[in-house]
């Protein structure tokens, strides 16, 4: 299974725990791929951004401040065709879960996103 993690809006304690769990969970239990995306959902609208996440590249990030993933305010939704680019971006990078880490524009965002079937 291929994972995909963002995190979007505001800078706030406790990303970089969760980008960690996620990590050492999703590959030490379940052998799962996970690429991180980078600055929010900006890194679906432009697919480069996007790195491939290891044990190795999550540890030691627990007590480094914001986000390894960095972020953005970017809601694909207030731009032309954004959510469709978004689509079909997670389709190219061939993603089968996305993770979501953010707040109430970023989940938002998800919502809508799972509302038409993604």
């Amino acid at each position: 299974m291929r994972v995909g993690i963002l995190t979007g809006g505001g800078d706030c304690p406790g990303l970089n725990a969760v980008i960690r769990a996620v990590v050492k969970k999703g590959i030490g239990v379940y052998g799962y791929e996970i690429l991180g995306i980078l600055e929010g959902w900006r890194g679906l609208l432009e697919p480069d951004l996007v790195e491939p996440l290891s044990l190795d590249k999550v540890s030691g990030i627990l007590h480094r401040g914001g986000t390894i993933l960095k972020t953005s305010r970017t809601n694909p939704f207030k731009q032309e065709k954004g959510g469709e680019v978004v689509i079909q971006n997670m389709k190219k990078l061939d993603l089968d879960a996305l993770i979501a880490v953010g707040g109430e524009d970023t989940l938002g965002v998800a919502a809508k996103l799972f509302q038409i079937g993604v």
